[in-house]
């Protein structure tokens, strides 16, 4: 469990990745419920928050003026503009951390004079706490800030520090991996089923398969192509599979980072 820390945290946002962070945050042991406030303006999403005995407030505002020591803003990237607009006035001086994809330091330190900016890049198993993060500073984060945020993302999995222009990148690779690691399992497991194994066995054990995998390159440190030799025997059927899949791999996996940070700088209108 992680050594508790003796601030308060607000959340703007208590969607998918909003409400992921402040439950991580509560579970994880580094933070109190009665610490972490909530603001969404779903009353659903603030009821299911609010039985787990974090503070829900009803719009951003009003987390605001609440002076929480760090504001994590958690609301899409469309809407963020909005958002930001309604608590410039009391965010100046407070370190502000921005999930948003795409939404450069650049423009959130614009539309919040005076704040202190962090931005970082989760991915999707944050909810499980098992999650991704690149975290870089703005120019008015101190290393203090910095350390904060890793700290907080720390709970919800593992987190490297990097400057701004390798956050898009991260974003394009880590942040769309679970959809491209998702996708070889439906792609095995539909393998398995033309070749004749049930569907929901062929699943498990894929999906067994890699949890497997990652466990053992995690506990290990052994690099990837030393774990496929493991099991590529000279010859075999490993071998012959991988002279199929790699080529393929290999060049889809580029071309779709190449498309999804080409996507990031679209958005953000570079």
């Amino acid at each position: 469990m992680s050594s508790e820390l003796n601030i308060s945290v607000g959340i703007i946002g208590g969607g998918s990745m909003g409400g992921s962070i402040a439950r991580g945050l509560v579970d994880s042991g580094l933070l109190p419920a009665a610490r972490v406030l909530v603001a969404d303006s779903d009353a659903e999403k603030r009821a299911a928050i609010a039985k787990t005995g974090m503070r829900v407030l009803a719009d951003a505002p009003s987390l605001a003026a609440e002076e929480p020591d760090v504001v994590i803003l958690a609301v899409k990237p469309q809407v963020l503009g909005d958002v930001m607009g309604q608590v410039a006035a009391r965010l100046a001086g407070r370190c502000v951390i921005s999930i948003a994809a795409g939404v450069s330091v650049a423009t959130i330190e614009a539309a919040l004079p005076g704040a202190r900016v962090v931005r970082v890049m989760p991915n999707l198993p944050v909810q499980v706490r098992s999650g991704a993060t690149a975290v870089t500073g703005g120019a008015s984060a101190t290393a203090d800030d910095v350390s904060l945020a890793c700290e907080l993302f720390s709970a919800l999995g593992s987190v490297a520090v990097m400057r701004e222009d390798q956050l898009d990148v991260s974003g394009a690779v880590v942040g769309t991996a679970p959809a491209f690691f998702s996708l070889f399992v439906d792609a095995l497991t539909r393998a398995a089923v033309l070749r004749g194994l049930p569907a929901a066995s062929a699943r498990e054990l894929v999906e067994t398969t890699m949890r497997g995998c990652a466990e053992q390159l995690l506990n290990e440190g052994v690099h990837p192509r030393e774990y496929m030799e493991r099991v590529t025997s000279p010859g075999g059927t490993t071998a012959a599979a991988l002279r199929e899949l790699e080529p393929a791999l290999m060049d889809g996996t580029y071309a779709a980072v190449d498309a999804a940070l080409a996507r990031t700088r679209e958005l953000a209108g570079r």
